[in-house]
C-alpha cells in the first residue's frame, strides 16, 4: 500500500514536510470509527499533502455534516470517476485504507502531524513568496511594506486552527466574569474594563470592557480627538499609578495605550496632551504666547509623564492589516504586560487591505470595521476608534447625532460593541449669534441678543457624551465639562437641562 501511495506523490529535491502513510492511516480510522471524524475539526482538506487524501477527508466531513455514515461503501460513488483513485485500482483503495487499523490507536497523533506537516509546507510558501519578491525589483521597491506583508502571512499561518484555542466550558467563561465582577468590586468606582478617568462615564459604562470596539464620532468641532487623548491619557495614567502602587495587573484598571494617530503628528498629539495637563492653552503653546512660569510649568508636566505607559504610531495610510501587524508586533516587545487600549484617530484614515479598496468605500469601511473588532478580540483590549458622521446632521433641526449618521456604511454600527456620540450644543448656538447692539439700536436688537447670551450661558462650556449603542447596558446621556481653551474634558457636577435624547 505504502508503494502504491508513494508513486502518487512527486519527490522532486527539495522534499517537502509530508508524511503520507498518517494521512492514509487516520482517513482508514475515520472511516472505521466515524467518532474520530467528528473530532477533526482542526483540519481541512488543504491540510493534506496527497490531493486524492484531501478530497477523501472532504467526503467524509460532508457525509457527517449531513448525519450520514462513512465508509468505503458510501464513498465508493464519490470516487469512481476520480482520476487519481483510479490509478490505484478504482475505489477499493478506500476498502485498503481500513485494513490495518493502524490508526485507531493514535488518530489524534497522526492529526496533530498532519497539521503541524502542512503549516511548516506553509512557512516554507511564505519564505519562498518573500525572497521572489524581494528578488523582484522591477516593481515599486517596499522593503518595509513587504516585511509588514511577510509578517501578516505569518499570523494567519500561526492563527490557522486556533479556533479550539478559543472555545471554553461554561466553568472557565464564569471564571472570567467573576474575575471582572471581583475587578469592578476591588476599583471603588464599579469599573470592570479599563477606566475612562471620567466617573460619569465610568458609572455608565463600567469603563472599556476588554475586547470591545468602541466607536467615538461625532462632527467636525465637536472635539472627538480631545475625548479620545484625554480617554487615553487618563487609563495611561492610572496604569503608571497602579503600578507604583503594587496593585495586582488583574485588579488594576488603568492601560498601557497605543495612539495610532492618522491625522496629527507625533509631536502634535503630545503638545496637546501636555497643554491638556499643564492646562495652558494649546494655541497659546503654538504660537509661543506663554509666560515664562508657564513654560516652567510645561517642563515639569513633561518630566512627570517622561515615563507615561503612551505610545504614538502616526504613520499615514496605514492599511488595517498594516495596523494589526504593528500591534502583534508591539505586544511581542511588550511581553505580558501589553498594551492595554488602543485608539485610533480615526477610522475613515485606514485603508483597505484590497489594491483597488478605494473603488468601493463602503465595502473598505466595512472591512476595516470588522478588521478593528477582530483587533480588540484578538489582542482581548478596548480599542477606542474615532468616526466621522456624515452631513446629514447639519441639516436637522436638532443637531443631536443619530446611529444613521455614521458615514459611509452601517457595518460599524453592526461591529461596535459601543457607539458614543459627542455633542456640544454651545458650538451651534455660538453659530446663531444675532448682531451685537450698540447705542443706536431699538430694543428688538437688545432683546434678541440678550436672549441669546441668556442661552449661551446655560450652554457654554457642556458637552453630551450619548451613549446611543451598548452591547453591556442601558443607552442615554452623560454630561461632561469642556474647557475648550485646554481642549480638556471633565465630570460636571452642575444641573444641565436639554431636550431628552431617544
Amino acid at each position: 500500500m505504502a508503494t502504491a501511495i508513494h508513486s502518487l506523490t512527486t519527490t522532486e529535491p527539495p522534499v517537502l514536510p509530508q508524511n503520507v502513510e498518517a494521512e492514509a492511516a487516520l482517513l482508514g480510522a475515520m472511516m472505521i470509527d466515524n467518532r474520530i471524524a467528528d473530532d477533526t475539526d482542526k483540519l481541512t482538506a488543504d491540510h493534506f499533502f496527497e490531493p486524492l487524501h484531501g478530497r477523501i477527508f472532504a467526503a467524509i466531513k460532508s457525509l457527517r455534516e449531513h448525519d450520514m455514515t462513512a465508509t468505503p461503501v458510501t464513498l465508493r460513488p464519490m470516487f469512481e470517476a476520480d482520476p487519481a483513485m483510479k490509478e490505484l485500482g478504482g475505489p477499493g483503495y478506500l476498502a485498503r485504507l481500513t485494513g490495518s487499523g493502524a490508526g485507531l490507536i493514535g488518530a489524534r497523533q497522526f492529526a496533530q502531524q498532519i497539521y503541524d506537516l502542512a503549516m511548516l509546507r506553509t512557512l516554507i510558501q511564505v519564505g519562498r513568496d518573500l525572497v521572489d519578491k524581494a528578488m523582484d525589483t522591477s516593481k515599486e521597491v517596499n522593503p518595509r511594506g513587504q516585511i509588514e506583508a511577510a509578517e501578516e502571512e505569518l499570523f494567519k499561518v500561526a492563527a490557522d486552527g486556533g479556533s479550539e484555542t478559543s472555545i471554553k466550558t461554561f466553568a472557565q467563561a464564569s471564571t472570567a466574569a467573576i474575575q471582572m465582577a471581583d475587578r469592578a468590586l476591588n476599583s471603588g468606582g464599579g469599573v470592570s474594563g479599563v477606566t475612562t478617568g471620567l466617573s460619569s462615564v465610568n458609572a455608565k459604562m463600567g469603563g472599556f470592557h476588554r475586547s470591545d470596539l468602541i466607536i467615538l464620532a461625532g462632527r467636525p468641532g465637536m472635539g472627538k480627538t480631545s475625548l479620545a487623548t484625554n480617554i487615553a491619557f487618563n487609563a495611561a495614567q492610572r496604569y503608571m499609578q497602579d503600578d507604583m502602587d503594587g496593585i495586582d495587573p488583574k485588579q488594576r484598571i488603568g492601560a498601557k495605550v497605543a495612539f495610532f494617530s492618522l491625522e496629527m503628528s507625533a509631536d502634535q498629539l503630545a503638545t496637546r496632551v501636555l497643554a491638556e495637563q499643564s492646562r495652558i492653552s494649546s494655541q497659546d503653546l503654538r504660537m509661543g504666547k506663554i509666560s515664562q512660569s508657564e513654560m516652567d510649568r510645561l517642563v515639569v508636566t513633561s518630566g512627570e509623564l517622561q515615563n507615561l505607559p503612551f505610545v504614538i504610531d502616526d504613520t499615514a495610510g496605514l492599511t488595517i492589516g498594516q495596523l494589526h501587524t504593528r500591534m502583534r508586533r508591539l505586544q511581542r516587545r511588550l511581553g505580558a504586560d501589553g498594551i492595554g487600549m488602543v485608539v485610533v484617530d480615526y477610522l475613515q484614515l485606514l485603508a483597505g487591505s484590497g489594491s483597488r479598496a478605494s473603488d468601493n468605500r463602503v465595502q473598505e469601511i466595512s472591512e476595516i470595521s470588522r478588521g478593528l473588532k477582530t483587533l480588540a478580540k484578538d489582542l482581548n483590549v478596548p480599542v477606542l476608534a474615532l468616526s466621522q458622521l456624515s452631513r446629514q446632521v447639519e441639516s436637522r433641526e436638532d443637531k443631536r447625532p443619530q446611529l444613521s449618521d455614521l458615514r459611509e456604511s452601517g457595518s460599524i454600527e453592526q461591529d461596535a460593541d459601543v457607539v458614543l456620540f459627542v455633542y456640544r450644543e454651545d458650538y451651534y448656538v455660538a453659530a446663531k449669534e444675532p448682531k451685537r447692539p450698540v447705542e443706536g439700536d431699538d430694543a428688538k436688537v437688545f432683546e434678541d441678543h440678550s436672549k441669546w447670551a441668556e442661552e449661551m450661558n446655560r450652554v457654554y462650556g457642556l458637552a453630551e457624551l450619548i451613549v446611543a449603542k451598548q452591547r453591556h447596558g442601558s443607552t442615554g446621556k452623560v454630561i461632561l465639562k469642556f474647557e475648550p481653551e485646554y481642549t480638556l474634558f471633565s465630570d460636571y457636577a452642575g444641573e444641565y437641562s436639554s431636550p431628552s435624547y431617544e
